[in-house]
């Protein structure tokens, strides 16, 4: 998963942006409204943290723009814990949740998990397909049970893909979705990690549609893909 934190205060957006990565997300950065407002209306990002106060450009009209343009990707904001009008202005233009300053990093963690997985379809932050279960919570693979280590990248790609179980992910969406904006996107990386996926999970759940990308899932008996 690939997010956007918006944030000004620097240091704020360094922890936020190493507490995300360290939960296993892609993470771009942006310091001020203009350059947030292009960087969302632009990239294909899993969710965004925005804050309010922006240098340049304020949040609630970066956010208005991007609603009124159709971009429907999940917002949380960023807010002072005081003033609840902008809680409300934020909701009202279109935000999908709210955090207030100051906050406890596992909030804002749980809270983009929450969005990431109604954005996707998912009741839980526990996805399974066939004997693979994804803890997102935890960061944590297991297949019948048994542990899988995965590296950072291998666990962002087949999260994306348990995300969207059942659907084709084309490898330009996966380059797009897993990798920061500096990143050197070499789409010949998907067929490597793919492959040690395939070899760390030791199941067939990873299918290939020649041509066009991935899905996951399994095979029923009629030879359709179900998760």
């Amino acid at each position: 998963m690939r997010l956007l934190v918006v944030e000004d205060d620097r240091d704020l957006n360094r922890q936020v942006s190493a507490a995300l990565e360290a939960a296993g997300y892609a993470v771009d950065r942006s310091f001020d409204g203009e350059d947030g407002w292009f960087r969302g209306d632009t990239e294909p990002y899993d969710a965004i943290v925005l804050d309010l106060g922006l240098p340049k450009r304020d949040g609630i009209s970066i956010l208005e723009a991007w609603r009124k343009a159709g971009r429907t990707t999940p917002v949380l904001i960023l807010t002072a814990r005081d003033r609840w009008s902008e809680k409300v202005q934020g909701i009202d233009a279109g935000a999908d949740d709210y955090v207030a300053k100051p906050f406890h990093m596992e909030e804002v963690l749980a809270r983009l998990r929450a969005l990431l997985r109604r954005a996707a379809g998912h009741a839980t932050s526990d996805l399974a397909v066939g004997p693979v279960r994804l803890d997102a919570r935890a960061g944590r693979v297991t297949v019948d049970g048994a542990a899988v280590k995965l590296t950072s990248h291998e666990y962002r790609l087949l999260s994306y893909l348990m995300h969207h179980a059942g659907r084709i992910i084309s490898r330009s969406e996966i380059v797009e979705h897993l990798y920061e904006q500096d990143f050197d996107r070499d789409s010949n990386t998907i067929e490597v990690f793919i492959g040690r996926l395939r070899k760390k999970l030791g199941v067939d759940i990873i299918k290939t549609a020649r041509g066009l990308g991935y899905v996951v899932g399994i095979e029923d008996e009629g030879g359709a893909t179900a998760r």
